[in-house]
């Protein structure tokens, strides 16, 4: 998988390199690329089959849903195609937002009102921007968050129910996760029990139900000091559950350790509070398991493909009681198997195809709850005295949302998913509930689609449930459909008509259990069987108290908008966070479009300029003449020694660049810089040389040790010939020349040797050729740009000589002693 998204085309083509199949047939895609420049006649040339074969276009971008957006055309011709992409290549993909403005007149027209009921993360931000579009645009939008039922906007919609005045809402939903008291210590406990549990002794239910939760399985599966093993490298989900710990006033994290197969035994950083901690991440469960015997849940964030396997091997260990497993797709056979062999071992199982379940005060599994605005909006760092079980782990949100509005708050919470086969069903939840002291009252959502329900009133009939149960089975318009629906979730049909949502409904009346008319009015029944369970007494509530406090994740806050904090390091050459990489601005598309080359690339990533052609054609020219000058010289030397040792590549590469100096290879900087300050200054060629004589100093980028006058540096005869012919203005290596002149008079291997030659013509190209101010080329000469040149170049001649010595198979290099020079101070010879 892989690590960072990538496009179709990408995957496909890594699928075809990697993964080769037996068939006599290779199913290798065709495709072709469109842009809005694309010449179709040359595309043509290049991909004829376009012209007999049925095509299909869609967008090579990471974009979710594209069929439900209208963006996969299917079945089409090559006019077909040209057809569908005229209206949207290069479009933004419209949003909600874009929408409303882009079709208010029609919708002003026909004075459409919108509802938008939102919650989730940063809820409060989204109804403000659709608040401000309405208010802009003149469309009448009412925008709802938590505070409001979730279907309640389809009553309002239908006229069935007034429309409330809402307050304007906050812009985001920080503003509560803030420490106020500025203290670092972990919060004390708001409170240790239930709002109910103290007067747990006093108020007896109505009648003393049956045993009924089955033997080996534990009524209580959290409490505070549950530890959890999580397998997968789920560092959000991870942190989440640290920061419920941490809210909730837990002594130590409910994470002991984490599980991965894929990477070794190491420790992975989290925050508990304020501070990092290290939460240890094992290659193999049994060191996991034999670590942490305190243990006693699995949280299995497992993909489809290996969650059986894990979770076989995790009830291996006795001390785990309760297992997650969050993946779906599992095959019902093998969750059958999964399902057996818990009930020989006595584990209970969430899932799959769960978030989890939650025990405010306690523990939650994985991502249970949402993020921190939710918990503490839904009050779950401590616990009440409603239980519920769901199938649906978002539907668990919402419930968490309408109890901690209708009640004193929920007590445990478990979504057990929407497989056909859960590992644990309602009943066994509703049954621990009911011998759990602290649950005073239960909600069940159920669904269409299977016969759960029905034990449930059997239970309520029998004795076995006497505390008082609320429950709604979503999907009742099933019924207004001619033909069989299924929903979401894959337990999510009915087929028969038992299984509809409608007559599970009228089995639980029936029986006695609190059903409401609609799922809009969930909360009013919850709400009322609460305030019946006050006024007999079997609810005491307890005084409310501030919530605790956890410090704002830096991520999240900056993403809100709340801080702003100064970049560790700036860039302003390449980025790679869009759909396409830029070099300083220009798609990396258009580089090759355009066929720029390395002179040309190297103009944007080292001058942030588009240089002139003859520019781009004399850098490369400078890498092909540096690259190499033997195996003599120290660098190459250097690298072929390090080659011999049994180095690296990259070892081998290093040791010969650090070689490069004023006397080897760095004499480019030296001598643009020396030759540059004598003819700024107006000093004639043989003040200059007399000047340097006079002070003893070598003119930099004069002299060779082979070469000379009689014997010239065909390397420096090809770059001169180039830069006379297309160069606007040579007027520094026109005085580099005169030097020349001088110094061979004296001696004939004082020549401007290679070194030199760059360097002056460089001078010369970048004052010259229109790109550069002059304060910006004589910055880059004093920063040292122009010795990177000669490092670039000389580069590829020691990755040469690198793979030459691999390639020869040469042994490990010794000097030869008739080659060294012993000369020992006097006193010690005999």
């Amino acid at each position: 998988m892989s690590a960072k998204a990538i496009s179709e085309q990408t995957g496909k083509e890594l699928l075809y390199k990697y993964i080769c199949t037996t068939s006599a047939i290779q199913n290798r895609f065709k495709y072709a690329r469109v842009t809005p420049d694309t010449d179709w006649a040359r595309l043509l040339q290049d991909h004829p089959w376009l012209l007999s074969q049925s095509l299909v276009v869609k967008p090579d971008q990471l974009i979710k849903r594209r069929g439900k957006l209208g963006l996969v055309g299917v079945n089409l011709t090559l006019d077909g195609v040209k057809s569908w992409l005229k209206p949207r290549l290069g479009q933004e993909t419209t949003g909600i937002v874009r929408a409303i403005r882009d079709y208010q007149g029609p919708l002003k027209e026909h004075e459409v009102t919108i509802f938008v009921r939102r919650g989730g993360p940063n809820y409060q931000e989204g109804l403000r921007v659709m608040g401000e579009v309405g208010k802009t645009t003149g469309i009448p939008i009412h925008v709802f968050g938590t505070e409001t039922h979730m279907t309640a906007i389809v009553g309002m919609a239908l006229g069935h129910r007034p429309i409330p005045n809402q307050p304007p809402t906050a812009a985001h939903t920080a503003n509560f996760l803030l420490n106020a008291s500025g203290s670092t210590s972990t919060p004390a406990p708001s409170r240790t029990a239930s709002f109910s549990e103290s007067r747990a002794d006093e108020v007896a239910p109505a009648k003393k139900a049956k045993p009924a939760v089955p033997q080996g399985k534990s009524a209580t599966l959290f409490s505070r000091h549950t530890k959890a093993i999580v397998w997968g490298m789920q560092t959000r989900a991870v942190q989440g559950m640290l920061d419920f710990d941490y809210v909730c006033s837990r002594d130590e994290p409910s994470v002991a350790a984490m599980v991965y197969p894929f990477t070794g035994d190491h420790k992975q950083k989290f925050y508990w509070g304020h501070k990092e901690i290290l939460i240890p991440v094992f290659k193999n469960m049994a060191d996991a398991m034999r670590k942490h015997p305190e243990v006693d849940v699995l949280i299995n964030f497992a993909s489809l493909r290996s969650a059986y396997d894990s979770t076989m091997e995790t009830m291996n260990y006795a001390q785990i009681r309760t297992i997650a497993i969050i993946a779906e797709g599992i095959p019902e056979a093998l969750t059958r198997k999964l399902i057996k062999k818990a009930d020989q071992k006595g584990v209970t199982i969430i899932g799959p195809a769960t978030v989890g379940g939650i025990k405010p005060g306690c523990f939650k599994i994985g991502n249970t709850g949402g993020m921190l605005d939710n918990i503490l909006a839904s009050k779950l760092y401590r616990p009440g005295s409603v239980a519920y079980v769901s199938r649906s782990g978002g539907m668990s949100n919402e419930l968490n949302n309408i109890i901690s509005r209708t009640t004193d708050g929920v007590y445990e919470g478990v979504a057990i998913g929407g497989d056909r086969y859960p590992g644990s069903t309602f009943m066994d939840h509703v049954l621990r509930y009911q011998d759990t002291p602290g649950v005073k009252m239960i909600v069940v959502l159920g669904e269409i689609g299977g016969t759960e329900e029905y034990k449930i009133c059997r239970g309520v009939k029998e004795g076995r449930i006497t505390k008082p149960v609320v429950c709604w089975c979503i999907g009742t318009c099933a019924t207004m459909f001619s033909s069989e629906v299924q929903f979401g979730h894959a337990g999510a049909c009915a087929n028969q008509a038992s299984e509809t949502a409608v007559a599970k409904n009228q089995a639980l009346k029936e029986a006695g259990v609190f059903v409401p008319r609609s799922f809009d009015e969930l909360g009013e029944i919850i709400q009322s069987v609460y305030e019946d369970l006050v006024a007999k007494g079997a609810i005491v509530p307890a005084q409310e108290v501030p919530p605790p406090t956890v410090p704002m994740d830096y991520s999240w806050a900056r993403e809100l908008g709340l801080i702003r904090k100064p970049a560790s390091f700036m860039t302003s050459i390449c980025d790679e966070r869009g759909q396409e990489l830029i070099y300083a601005g220009m798609p990396i598309t258009e580089v090759f479009k355009e066929e720029m080359g390395i002179g040309g690339v190297l103009g944007l990533l080292w001058f942030q300029k588009r240089l002139p052609k003859y520019s781009c054609q004399f850098i490369e020219m400078c890498l092909m003449v540096t690259a190499d000058h033997g195996p003599a010289v120290s660098g190459a030397h250097n690298t072929i020694i390090c080659a011999r040792a049994g180095k690296d590549l990259v070892s081998s590469l290093t040791s010969g660049l650090l070689t490069i100096g004023d006397r080897f290879g760095g004499a480019l900087d030296a001598a643009a810089k020396m030759f540059s300050k004598a003819f700024d200054s107006g000093i004639i060629p043989m003040e200059f040389v007399n000047k340097m004589k006079k002070e003893g100093k070598l003119i930099m980028g004069i002299g060779h040790r082979v070469k000379s006058i009689n014997n010239p540096d065909m390397r420096v005869q090809i770059l001169k010939d180039y830069v006379k012919q297309h160069f606007p203005a040579t007027p520094l290596l026109d005085y580099a020349l005169e030097v020349e002149k001088i110094t061979t008079s004296k001696k004939p291997n004082l020549i401007l040797n290679v070194d030199g030659f760059i360097g002056v013509a460089f001078v010369d190209m970048l004052r010259h050729c229109g790109s550069f101010t002059r304060e910006e080329a004589d910055e880059y000469i004093d920063i040292g740009a122009l010795n990177g040149i000669f490092v670039l170049g000389r580069s590829m001649g020691f990755i040469g000589h690198y793979l030459d010595q691999k390639r020869l198979k040469q042994g490990l290099y010794r000097h030869p002693w008739d080659d060294i020079s012993y000369v020992l101070p006097e006193h010690m010879s005999m």
